[in-house]
């Protein structure tokens, strides 16, 4: 009887404020009495944190003070850590001693029943020793692991490991502020919640060692050479074969000569009207099937001459119009909106990083991780661009505390925000909501830090601004029943785009690929006007699609293979991405250190043995885009219970006796080239060796320079300058400073504003 008196006060203290001094009368009774039981029964709430400085930041709110070896006491608590995984799952050779050496005979390895054991090193040996110590003197333990299918999966080990067998809690919190980590504590939720979260990342774990253990072993021993190790995995592989078939597509693309057939009028130039083939028109048709906001043309619509693929038409066509007047027939003006652009996932924080800054996915991965524990960002491995409904409130107060950006959040003051469906839908949000500021005013930040904070900051601000508005005018212009057409953009409110300091918020990418819709004033025409021109036919090449950079290929990873731009079609193909926001940075790491790609500026190019690796590959299982993105769909399933654990493995462990039959059954004598990395100049990791255990021990480069650092170092000289960016024109007053290249300007240049301040 004591006993369950004594849980139940345990469990209120596990859902309630921690210090006394913020209790209610009755809450602080409870609190004392079940401190005195804890302290009677020498018995504790044991929390176990992913790292040390989330330990420390839990343990400070709990009002646990008392540091111990490998944990911090007090109040009632217990709190302790890992260092990410303690566990992992066990080699072959722990299995059976059969499997130790590779052997062809030995495939496929599926062991009966698959155990966990504790990563062989004396500090995390250490550490759990403690963890496991407190954990069997515990009367509750609280996960507060990061919330995540992978903190479920490293936190749930170290218990079992433990052999924890009191009840367990779980913490589930969005970041990790005073505020937020106190509601989660009077939130705290059963561990039983979590189990489709758990059983989705250990599918996920043994599904990488049924396929990366076989595959590797079979493509190793069958076409390595014995001098290197053929690294093959569920998402890495794919991952590799997208580059790899996007750089034979443009080695044996044959490009086409064609010709454009322009002209000028009242210095405008006018481009020839061209037919859309049929290819192009199903094309249209597909992507609004598939949810695109454009809409597909009409073939009775499709107006224009033929492409002109020979000089001679092209010549006859100038020939025709020359001495011909050109005449106004048709001039169009609407107005439209734009709306700010979406919140941040990782993904799409990790493309806009690599696009302005050329950051790597795992740098941007890093810094905003490190911006969650210094708890000014949210929690950051998430995959929705949406918020949920709780968090509106909220934003008045986060808005305020962006003291540095007091020049934007000024107009939302005072006002109330709008609450727009693009950014508040509690349908798109499950466990995690988009990456925000939580309001706390950033500190002693690194300059990629403060980099990748103050594109979330504006991508918050901005979405409670108005939409831009533009005017679109196109104009019609006809010679010998032969159609010109230009179109011009003017920006008629920029709303949004005030935010960040620019008449456009695109990338010089993004520009070049939207070359068509420059923001530019036509002349006024008037239908039916009339006069010369100058008519010229410009010759033109089909061109290669360009090669896969960081930013492209976490596009493709995320719609399974597909390049969309479209946020409405990009999240149906979510679905199907492959591998997982969190997971993607290391698969592109993994491939540079197995020496399968490399990076040329910000080119990612396949190497020989990428290349080759992925052309002996003839199981489509292994290399497909779109199948492994159906597998991460089920792991998705899973943690949703629409799908079952078991019968994924058992289709996994089907496809990998099936790949392991059709190597051993290839009689050709094929091998793969091995290539000694070779160092590379401007950013990047260190080159990794060609083999995980290679005959010849390397000689030790030293680390290649960083353009990350060059770039640190550049913007610290200028420090003072950055403050500019954003402020009002010193000159106008009416834009607000921008950087260029080599100087600070005005968002008013086009204008005629002429501030301009070099960099020093």
């Amino acid at each position: 009887m004591k006993r369950a008196v004594f849980k139940t006060l345990c469990l209120c203290i596990s859902v309630s404020e921690t210090r006394t001094t913020s209790f209610p009368g009755s809450l602080n009774r409870i609190f004392a009495l079940s401190l005195h039981c804890l302290k009677k029964k020498k018995r504790m709430i044991v929390c176990i944190a992913e790292k040390p400085s989330v330990a420390r930041d839990i343990a400070d709110v709990l009002g646990a003070k008392d540091k111990k070896d490998g944990y911090i006491e007090g109040n009632g608590y217990q709190v302790t850590w890992t260092f990410g995984h303690l566990c992992t799952l066990k080699e072959p050779h722990e299995y059976t001693p059969n499997w130790k050496s590779w052997s062809l005979g030995s495939l496929p390895m599926v062991p009966p029943r698959f155990g966990i054991k504790l990563i062989s090193n004396p500090t995390y040996e250490r550490q759990f020793h403690v963890i496991e110590n407190l954990m069997q003197h515990a009367d509750m333990i609280i996960n507060c692991g990061d919330a995540g299918q992978e903190g479920e999966l490293i936190q749930r080990w170290v218990m079992q490991k433990a052999g924890a067998r009191c009840p367990v809690k779980r913490l589930w919190i969005s970041s990790l502020t005073e505020e937020a980590i106190r509601e989660g504590f009077a939130k705290l939720r059963d561990a039983s919640d979590f189990q489709p979260l758990y059983e989705a990342g250990l599918s996920r774990a043994i599904g990488d060692w049924l396929l990366g253990m076989n595959a590797t072993r079979l493509y190793t021993m069958k076409y390595g050479q014995n001098r290197q190790v053929l690294s093959i995995g569920r998402v890495q592989t794919p991952t590799l074969a997208l580059i790899v078939n996007r750089q034979l597509e443009i080695q044996n693309f044959v490009p086409k000569q064609y010709w454009e057939l322009k002209t000028v009028y009242r210095d405008t130039t006018f481009s020839a009207i061209l037919r859309k083939s049929d290819e192009e028109l199903v094309l249209e048709a597909e992507k609004q099937k598939e949810g695109a906001t454009a809409k597909a043309a009409k073939p009775e619509d499709n107006r224009g001459i033929e492409p002109i693929t020979d000089r001679e038409r092209g010549e006859a066509l100038l020939e025709q119009i020359k001495n011909s007047p050109f005449t106004i027939t048709n001039v169009t003006r609407k107005n439209g909106k734009e709306a700010p652009p979406r919140l941040f996932d990782l993904t799409s924080l990790q493309v806009e990083c690599n696009r302005k800054f050329a950051f790597s996915a795992d740098e941007t991965l890093k810094t905003i991780q490190s911006l969650y524990e210094k708890k000014v960002t949210t929690y950051p491995r998430v995959d929705t661009t949406f918020l949920s409904d709780d968090i509106y409130p909220k934003c008045p107060g986060i808005l305020k505390g962006l003291r540095d950006y007091q020049a934007l959040t000024a107009p939302l003051d005072g006002a109330t925000l709008p609450k727009s469906k693009k950014v508040f839908d509690n349908s798109k949000v499950t466990d995690h909501h988009a990456i925000i500021p939580t309001g706390q005013p950033p500190q002693n930040l690194t300059d990629m830090e403060r980099r990748v904070f103050d594109l979330i900051a504006r991508r918050f601000i901005a979405v409670f601004y108005p939409d831009c508005l533009f005017a679109t005018t196109t104009v019609i212009g006809e010679v010998e029943q032969i159609e010109f057409k230009v179109s011009g953009k003017q920006i008629l409110e920029p709303g949004w785009r005030v935010v960040f300091g620019t008449p456009s918020a695109q990338s010089q990418e993004e520009k070049e690929e939207k070359s068509g819709e420059e923001e530019n004033v036509l002349p006024a025409f008037v239908v039916g006007e009339s006069g010369p021109h100058l008519p010229d036919l410009y010759e033109k090449w089909t061109q290669p699609p360009r090669p896969y950079t960081e930013a492209t290929l976490l596009r493709a990873m995320e719609t399974a293979g597909k390049l969309v731009d479209n946020d409405e079609l990009r999240d149906a193909l979510k679905e199907n991405g492959i591998g997982r926001p969190s997971t993607r940075a290391a698969i592109i790491e993994t491939l540079f250190k197995r020496n399968y790609i490399r990076k040329e500026k910000k080119n990612l190019i396949a190497t020989p043995t990428g290349v080759e690796l992925i052309q002996i590959i003839h199981e489509e299982l292994l290399k497909s885009a779109e199948l492994t993105g159906i597998w991460e769909k089920k792991l998705r399933e899973i943690e949703k219970r629409t799908y079952n654990a078991g019968q994924f493995l058992e289709e996994l462990k089907q496809m990998v006796s099936e790949i392991v039959m059709s190597v051993l059954s290839d009689n050709s004598n094929r091998h793969i080239t091995i290539q000694v990395p070779v160092p590379e100049k401007g950013k990047g990791e260190k080159a990794a060796a060609a083999s995980d255990k290679p005959k010849k021990e390397p000689k030790k480069r030293a680390p290649r320079k960083s353009a990350t650092k060059k770039t640190e170092q550049a913007t610290g000289e200028n420090q003072p300058a950055d403050a500019l960016v954003g402020q009002p024109c010193p000159l106008c007053g009416k834009g607000t400073v921008i950087k260029g290249k080599t100087a600070y300007g005005c968002s008013e240049w086009k204008s005629g504003c002429t501030f301009r301040k070099p960099f020093e």
